[in-house]
């Protein structure tokens, strides 16, 4: 394993996991609204939607964190297929929802697995 391919996965790891407390936990408040630009009525309603979509985020965390301290070759699988979701979930949102999570979500997720590829 490659020292800074695992700091990127770390980094991706750490990114999800602030997803998840904005999402979760902050949604109706300034740093929430301000991810999703809602206003406070519109924040309210859909913050069981937020809520969902953060825990989901925080599943992407989780499985990074698998990923690096699980021994190869399950910690690489892990690594790799976790990363790939992150990527492509990226690319969804960026492509439906709003262009930022193109450079927010997919390419940091597309850099990490392609660091954890190249050092295989």
């Amino acid at each position: 394993m490659s020292i800074f391919a695992n700091v990127l996965v770390g980094l991706v790891a750490l990114l999800h996991v602030y997803i998840l407390v904005l999402e979760m936990f902050l949604w109706e408040r300034a740093p929430g609204r301000g991810l999703s630009g809602f206003d406070a009525g519109m924040a309210r309603a859909t913050r069981p939607l937020a809520a969902n979509q953060g825990l989901y985020n925080g599943f992407l965390a989780a499985g990074l964190v698998w990923g690096l301290v699980a021994a190869d070759p399950v910690g690489f699988q892990a690594r790799v297929f976790f990363l790939a979701c992150v990527t492509v979930a990226g690319l969804y949102g960026g492509l439906t929802a709003n262009r930022r999570i193109l450079l927010a979500q997919a390419l940091p997720g597309a850099l990490a697995l392609a660091a954890v590829l190249v050092a295989g």
